[in-house]
C-alpha cells in the first residue's frame, strides 16, 4: 500500500505535531522522491484553453503562475498551518513583509488599530508611521497591562497587534485575556509568534485570529534565507488576505521557501533545546547582573514579572532574552570581548548570537520611543544556540569580566 503523504489532510491533521513537522505538506510527483521537490518556474502550461480559463475563474484546481501558486510554496504553507492548527497560510518574502500585509489586507481609511508598545522596530514604524499615512489611527499601550487593552477600544477599532515574547524586552501578553476582549468586541487578533514558533506556542489555541511570523528566524533557524509567514482561517486568508497579497506580491521565492520547509523538520529540537540552553545561560548570568546594578528580561526565570504567565502559555521560553547592564560603553565592551558568540542582529538561529539594539534592531526610533519601550542604552539581547551551553557560559564570563562585571 502506498504511504500516506500530506496530500491527504485528513490523515495530516491527525499526526502529532512532530510528525506533522517532519512529514506535512508533502507532496511526491510521479518520481516518488523522499525530499520534497523544489519548483522553479514562475509560470505554467496547460493542455488546452479552457483548462486555463477554468482556473482561473477559480473553477477548476491547478496552478496558473507563480505569484499566486507553486508546488514548493504550496508545501511549505501547508505545513506551517498544520503546525500552526490553522486552516490555512500564505508565505511571504520576509517577517516584515508578513506583518505589513497582515495590517494592511485588513485595514482602511477611518480604522483604529491598537499595538503594544514593546515591538521590533520595524513593526513600530508601521504603526506609527505608515498606519498613519492611510488615516488609520493607532493606538500603543503596555501589552503587560490588561486594562490598558479595554480601555484603548474605540467603536472603530478593528485590530489588536502585538509579540509575545515583545523584541527586544520580552514582554508578555495575556493571549487569554486579549484573545476573549477582542472576541467580545468584534475585533481581529493579529499575533507576532517569532520569537516562539508554533513549537513553544500556538496563539490560535487561545482565540487568536491571524498569526504571523518571520519565518526568517526559528522556522529556518541556520541564518540561510528571509521569509515570512501568515496563518488565519480558510475564509480569512482566501477573502481578506489573497486579494490583497495577489495585487501586492509580497510572495516568498520558491528556493527561500524549500529552505524553510526543510528547516520546520528540526525545528520542535532546535527550539527546545535552545530554550534550555537560554535558561542554563540566564541563571548563570542574574547574579552577576544584578550584582552590577543592572537587570535581566528572561520569561524563563522566576525574577520575570509575567514569569508564571509565560510558563502557562508556551511549551518553553525560547532562545532569546535580554539584559541591561546600565551604559552603551558596557555594553560595547561586553559585545568586543566576545570570542564565540557572535555580534549579530539575527534571533533563532542555532548559532548564539548578540546585539546592541538601541544601534541596531531599533536605531531607526526616536530616543523618546525607545524610552517608552525600555529599549535603553545598556540593553543586549541575545539569542542562546545549539553550542555546549558550558563553552556559551565561560565565554560570557570572560566578556562580563573583562567589561568589569565580576
Amino acid at each position: 500500500m502506498k504511504k500516506t503523504t500530506g496530500m491527504d489532510r485528513a490523515a495530516t491533521r491527525k499526526w502529532r505535531p512532530q510528525t506533522q513537522a517532519v512529514r506535512g505538506g508533502t507532496w511526491r510527483s510521479e518520481h516518488g522522491e523522499t525530499s520534497e521537490a523544489l519548483f522553479l518556474t514562475s509560470g505554467y502550461t496547460y493542455e488546452d484553453a479552457q483548462t486555463v480559463a477554468d482556473r482561473f475563474a477559480g473553477e477548476a484546481d491547478g496552478m496558473t503562475y507563480s505569484r499566486l501558486q507553486n508546488p514548493t510554496v504550496a508545501m511549505l504553507e501547508e505545513r506551517i498551518a498544520l503546525m500552526e492548527g490553522a486552516e490555512a497560510c500564505r508565505a511571504q518574502a520576509s517577517g516584515m513583509a508578513a506583518m505589513t500585509a497582515s495590517l494592511l489586507c485588513q485595514l482602511s481609511a477611518g480604522d483604529h488599530c491598537v499595538a503594544a508598545r514593546a515591538a521590533f522596530g520595524s513593526c513600530r514604524w508601521l504603526v506609527d508611521n505608515l498606519l498613519p499615512r492611510f488615516g488609520i489611527e493607532t493606538t500603543v499601550i503596555d501589552s503587560a497591562d490588561n486594562a490598558a487593552w479595554e480601555a484603548a477600544i474605540r467603536p472603530n477599532t478593528k485590530v489588536f497587534f502585538f509579540e509575545t515574547p515583545a523584541n527586544p524586552t520580552l514582554d508578555i501578553v495575556d493571549l487569554q485575556f486579549v484573545c476573549d476582549l477582542a472576541k467580545a468586541h468584534g475585533i481581529t487578533m493579529v499575533v507576532d509568534n517569532a520569537f516562539a514558533s508554533p513549537a513553544l506556542q500556538k496563539p490560535m489555541q487561545f482565540g487568536a485570529d491571524v498569526v504571523a511570523y518571520s519565518a526568517t528566524k526559528l522556522m529556518d533557524g541556520q541564518g540561510r534565507v528571509l521569509a515570512g509567514a501568515i496563518c488565519g482561517s480558510e475564509e480569512w486568508i482566501n477573502e481578506v488576505l489573497l486579494p490583497f497579497q495577489r495585487n501586492t506580491g509580497p510572495n516568498i521565492a520558491p528556493f527561500n521557501a524549500w529552505v524553510v520547509h526543510k528547516g520546520l523538520e528540526t525545528l520542535d529540537l532546535r527550539a527546545r533545546r535552545q530554550s534550555e540552553n537560554a535558561v542554563a545561560l540566564g541563571e548563570f548570568l542574574e547574579p552577576r547582573i544584578e550584582k552590577a546594578g543592572g537587570r535581566m528580561l528572561h520569561p524563563g526565570l522566576p525574577s520575570h514579572p509575567r514569569h508564571d504567565l509565560a510558563i502557562k502559555q508556551m511549551e518553553a521560553t525560547g532562545p532569546i532574552f535580554a539584559f541591561d547592564v546600565g551604559t552603551q560603553d558596557t555594553a560595547f565592551a561586553i559585545l568586543d570581548a566576545l570570542e564565540l558568540v557572535d555580534i549579530s542582529n539575527n534571533i533563532g538561529d542555532a548559532r548564539s548570537l548578540m546585539c546592541h539594539p538601541a544601534s541596531t534592531t531599533h536605531a531607526s526610533m526616536s530616543e523618546e520611543a525607545r524610552a517608552e519601550m525600555g529599549v535603553t542604552e545598556g540593553l543586549l539581547r541575545i539569542n542562546v544556540g545549539l553550542e555546549d551551553v558550558a563553552d556559551v557560559i565561560e565565554d560570557m564570563d570572560q566578556a562580563l569580566a573583562r567589561a568589569g562585571i565580576r
